[in-house]
């Protein structure tokens, strides 16, 4: 059976939604690929999924504290990421998936894969594109808060004339960030585009799947036509070594719920004293915490931690998040998937890229506040984590959110929608 490819980049926020839908299609018989950076090549082929590496490699990026650094600089970061990150490595891409494309039945392309569309084309070959947040379809009639230009959210009520005419500014400015696409289209045989990659050029004109929830988003007159939205694609199977469970267990049955911090697998890389200010905080306000601080930051703390507080390198989300009392996070997608499933209050501090957006989503739904990175001080996370946690309506709507949530079938959905377009393509 020709594979099905599945193509991604980016943090594990980025790939666990694929390793989901490949486990729904394999259940269904399918023969699914992913085709990533050779990092996460362990932890694909683990679930039994078929791989294949695909350049650019977190190795081809430098400095890896001096890398994070700047991913997720406010203001700059995706333009670091795009221009600095990935189209370096255009041809690089274009040649490995080169190697699995022409064979496949299937291309399902993330927001970040440049390479994906243009060998569709190229070769043919049919495509369905993903959304992994709203801010990804830039509406004019549902504008996303923008990372470095934060204060134009003030202007929602302006309207679609308003941000129509911002938003092809923004185009504008950005276009030459793509022109390595353009030029590698000509080099391919491939004749120009008047799309651009980092908005309608990304959408595949037979399916995109908008990957969360519609109540963070619903379609728009704007949005690319056949979009479906498909809810969450849920993904939480890394191992949890039994000490740590052992020491999860023990530490949530000495006490009340904890307040659980983290920063998700990327952003936890450039915290700076994001988890000091937090453990400050926790102090001031006697209660419990666990930090979930990933490998690079387990030593940096100060010690001795005092016993209300536990510090672990990993722990799955979907366990350790219906155990908090509430939940501090940076906003990126799959985290505040998570947080939502849990149905618990959420303290959400964005870094970059679509955390903002993210957050302010969030907090139209009534079960978040939200500080900026910039303002994440001891001081105003206590009194941010006050309001959550001693006003009932945060709890309460965060547990109807939560219900919700927990109805939406994202795999089903999706495997769904797969399964009747290559019906119809045959």
């Amino acid at each position: 059976m020709k594979p099905i490819v599945l193509t991604t980049i980016g943090s594990l926020g980025d790939l666990y939604p694929y390793l989901a839908l490949a486990d729904g299609l394999k259940q269904r018989g399918y023969t699914p690929l992913i085709a990533t950076s050779e990092m996460y090549r362990q932890r694909v082929e683990s679930q039994g999924i078929d791989f294949w590496p695909v350049r650019p490699d977190i190795a081809d990026w430098g400095d890896e504290m001096e890398l994070y650094q700047r991913i997720t600089d406010l203001k700059t970061g995706t333009e670091y990421v795009v221009r600095h990150l990935i189209m370096p490595h255009l041809r690089a891409s274009v040649e490995d998936l080169s190697q699995v494309i022409p064979e496949s039945a299937l291309l399902i392309t993330h927001p970040l894969t440049y390479a994906g569309p243009i060998l569709a084309e190229k070769y043919k070959i049919p495509w369905i594109s993903t959304a992994l947040s709203p801010l990804t379809f830039f509406s004019k009639y549902d504008p996303p808060v923008l990372a470095p230009a934060l204060w134009l959210r003030h202007f929602r009520r302006w309207g679609p004339h308003f941000y129509g005419f911002l938003f092809y500014l923004l185009r504008q400015s950005v276009r030459s960030w793509t022109a390595p696409v353009q030029q590698l289209r000509q080099e391919l045989g491939l004749p120009p585009t008047q799309y651009d990659p980092l908005f309608e050029g990304q959408f595949s004109p037979h399916l995109t799947l908008a990957w969360f929830s519609p109540l963070l988003a619903t379609p728009q007159p704007d949005w690319p036509v056949n979009t479906h939205v498909t809810g969450f694609l849920f993904y939480d199977r890394d191992k949890f070594s039994s000490e740590t469970q052992f020491q999860v267990r023990q530490f949530l049955a000495s006490g009340p719920p904890p307040i659980v911090f983290t920063l998700g697998s990327a952003m936890v890389r450039g915290a700076s004293d994001f988890f000091n200010q937090s453990l400050e905080a926790i102090l001031t306000l006697r209660k419990r915490a666990i930090f979930i601080v990933g490998a690079k930051l387990l030593d940096q703390l100060p010690e001795p931690l005092p016993a209300n507080v536990l510090v672990l390198e990993y722990a799955p989300f979907s366990y350790l998040f219906s155990h908090a009392a509430a939940i501090v996070h940076q906003g990126g997608i799959g985290t505040l998937a998570q947080a939502l499933r849990a149905g618990r209050p959420l303290l959400i501090v964005p870094f970059s890229h679509d955390q903002p957006d993210n957050a302010e989503r969030a907090v139209r739904l009534g079960v978040a506040r939200s500080l900026l990175r910039q303002k994440y001080t001891a001081k105003s996370a206590v009194r941010e984590l006050r309001q959550l946690l001693e006003q009932p309506i945060y709890s309460e709507k965060a547990i109807e959110i939560s219900k919700i949530i927990k109805s939406e079938e994202g795999i089903i959905t999706t495997c769904n929608l797969i399964e009747r377009y290559l019906t119809a393509k045959h």
